[in-house]
């Protein structure tokens, strides 16, 4: 990720926006509505305009300011120069509760206002609290539990606390796929896509959390159900408002929250309308790219809504706000006005089919030359059977009558995989005796499992499922690693797969899982703003997972080879060892590993000491296979690694030793 950054802002070179005071202020700019609101809540009349003329105003202030398409530089922007840009969306965060609560106590306790000044504060407060979802939004995807827990309780302030897990853990995974309801097929009209996506926001987190929760072997009411959390958080908040106001200061909540709600489904429509991922050959979606939302470059709406029009590289970095690339033409599909005015155009759907299919055909045509007919991507039947994404497309192509009958009645593809048809495609008479059958269908096995499926296939594997930390990536991983081992071992079991394959593929498996988790670890390190020392850590493996040997239970030998500071370095390692020993608990494939376990950081020059002189020859023989799985720090870590385990092996002089250890591949 931090490559592609600094990749792109070598291209910009001067158009690179420098974090500074300056560049910091205008995102201040959604703070100026909070006085605002307190004048109009407390003096009420001609006051109560000003909140209304300051959002009106935003498509002025767009074409007096025009368009930013400069970046700041996330490859080389500290954390602690964003010091400011943060502290704008803290503040926003503050004052929303105690200007909102200030405003209800002036409207319905204060008996100064009459009941039409009463009315246009609420539509007021409804207008300011689309922000509750932008800043809301921004702290649920932060590292940080205080920051990702105060964005839940903005969130609560509008009813929608559920929108944390449902955003975070099916959106963002899911997005421009069928399996995402808040991705607009194209033809849907927002008042299609509406009810839909409002029921499968809660029931999709729902959901979520009791396969989360069943996969810990934890009932549904235990007390890490992020619900339980949901529910107080609205039970303060609705608690409050009858506190303040009784049944009829509820109503109005209600209604607000109501209005919050719809402005933010209008947004989530805009963002992703028509756009979709294709399918790979493999049966898997591609990677999210910028293509896949719609961006808009205006100055002042992106500061008033922190960025939220550099939707495109949200979805491709998660970076702080300040730190979201504008994507043009060429990577990303531009809106022809701001989201504010989409928005609102999108309300009418003849006008907006009128305006933005146009676009979105161009988008396709562009980024997906190869495809000509996108029926069976835009079809109910896709929407509703994506895993049938062959065979749709071959009756889309083939039968229009029968493709109008499984858009009409996508269950008619489940007859699909009934046994009397996959029998048919797959019949017992393909080879001229059983034995032939029998090396025909164990070839496919160990052609998967031995070349197709290797550490870099895997690992984009673990890519697609969503990890908020380094906690959460070490439960994630060894759920899937074991589902993995377990596949495996079942095809050993029926001889599809040999001892040696199946060691190869489980080495391959635990390869991955390590790098995983040590990644996410080493992105929660980094998140704390600890500058980055240089030189780097060698994550090394010995035994039979560097030789390409495991089995189930396999020991985790590792060692911490370091090249550079030892301070911070040490500190990451640390962390390192707690994620593995977590990561190998009920792991099918690793030992659980005591504590202390795992030695601490060697020096690269400690290192070669072992190699000359070992404890024992089988030490060398150990220490020679060693095998990088993964390297934090600068580009050549892995290298350096590499060529002093040739040197010291070199040095030793005894040919019959394996120089080509540390193989990364």
């Amino acid at each position: 990720m931090e490559a592609r950054s600094a990749s792109a802002s070598a291209t910009l070179g001067a158009r690179v926006v420098e974090p500074s005071v300056s560049n910091a202020l205008p995102h201040f700019v959604p703070l100026v509505i909070f006085p605002l609101v307190v004048a109009a809540a407390i003096y009420g009349g001609w006051w109560i305009a000003v909140p209304f003329v300051f959002f009106m105003l935003a498509d002025q202030f767009d074409r007096v300011f025009g368009v930013e398409e400069r970046n700041m530089d996330p490859a080389t922007t500290r954390e602690s120069q964003l010091f400011l840009y943060k502290l704008s969306l803290w503040l926003w965060a503050a004052f929303w509760p105690v200007v909102f609560v200030f405003a209800l106590w002036q409207m319905l306790i204060g008996d100064h206002l009459a009941f039409w000044e009463i009315g246009l504060m609420v539509g007021i407060l409804a207008m300011v609290a689309q922000t509750v979802f932008v800043v809301g939004h921004e702290l649920v995807h932060r590292r940080a539990l205080w920051e990702r827990r105060l964005g839940e309780f903005l969130l609560a302030s509008v009813s929608y606390p559920h929108y944390a897990t449902e955003h975070v853990y099916i959106h963002h995974p899911r997005v421009c796929t069928p399996l995402d309801p808040g991705s607009a097929p194209k033809g849907v009209s927002f008042w299609q896509y509406l009810p839909r996506e409002v029921a499968s926001n809660i029931l999709g987190a729902w959901r979520f959390e009791r396969r989360r929760l069943a996969r810990r072997q934890l009932p549904i009411w235990h007390h890490t159900n992020a619900f339980w959390r949901y529910i107080v958080e609205l039970g303060v908040w609705y608690g409050l408002i009858y506190w303040i106001g009784g049944v009829w200061a509820v109503v109005v909540f209600l209604v607000m929250c109501g209005s919050v709600v719809f402005s933010m489904k209008v947004s989530n429509y805009v963002q992703h309308y028509g756009l979709r991922r294709i399918r790979l050959p493999n049966g898997r979606f591609e990677p999210v790219k910028p293509r896949h939302a719609w961006s808009a470059a205006y100055k002042f709406t992106n500061w008033l809504y922190y960025n939220m029009q550099r939707h495109a590289d949200h979805h491709t970095s998660n970076r702080r706000y300040p730190l979201l690339q504008h994507h043009g033409e060429a990577a990303s599909p531009q809106l022809p006005g701001s989201y504010i005015q989409m928005n609102t155009l999108a309300m009418s759907p003849k006008r907006w089919f009128e305006t933005i299919d146009p676009l979105l055909d161009r988008q396709r045509a562009q980024f997906y030359p190869q495809i000509d007919d996108w029926s069976a991507y835009d079809s109910r039947a896709f929407a509703a059977r994506p895993d049938a994404f062959d065979v749709i497309a071959e009756i889309h192509a083939s039968s229009p009558r029968l493709a109008a009958w499984i858009n009409e009645s996508p269950v008619l593809l489940d007859r699909l995989r009934d046994r009397e048809f996959t029998d048919l495609e797959l019949p017992e008479g393909i080879g001229p005796d059983p034995e032939f059958e029998k090396i025909a269908r164990c070839g496919l096995a160990r052609l998967y499992w031995t070349h197709e499926l290797g550490v870099s296939e895997m690992k984009e594997q673990l890519a697609d499922i969503h990890m908020q930390d380094a906690g959460e990536a070490v439960d994630a991983t060894r759920e899937w690693s074991n589902g993995k081992v377990f596949q495996i071992g079942v095809h050993a079991m029926r001889g599809s797969l040999t001892a040696s394959e199946a060691g190869i593929a489980l080495s391959r498996v635990a390869e991955a899982s390590i790098a995983t988790v040590l990644s996410a670890v080493e992105e929660d390190f980094e998140d704390r703003g600890v500058p980055r020392d240089t030189g780097g850590v060698a994550v090394v493996v010995l035994g039979s997972l560097a030789s390409k040997e495991a089995m189930p239970g396999t020991e985790l030998e590792v060692r911490f080879v370091c090249d550079g500071a030892a301070g911070y370095y040490e500190a990451l390692v640390r962390r390192f060892r707690k994620a593995l020993r977590a990561l190998s608990r009920d792991n099918l494939l690793l030992a659980p590993v005591p504590r202390p376990g795992m030695d601490g950081v060697l020096s690269r020059a400690a290192f070669e000491e072992q190699l000359r002189k070992p404890d024992s020859r089988g030490d060398l023989l150990a220490l020679a296979g060693a095998r990088c799985v993964f390297a934090s720090g600068d580009d050549e870590t892995w290298e350096r690694f590499r060529q002093a385990l040739r040197d010291s092996l070199s040095r030793d002089g005894d040919g019959n030793l394996p120089a080509g250890g540390a193989n990364p591949q």
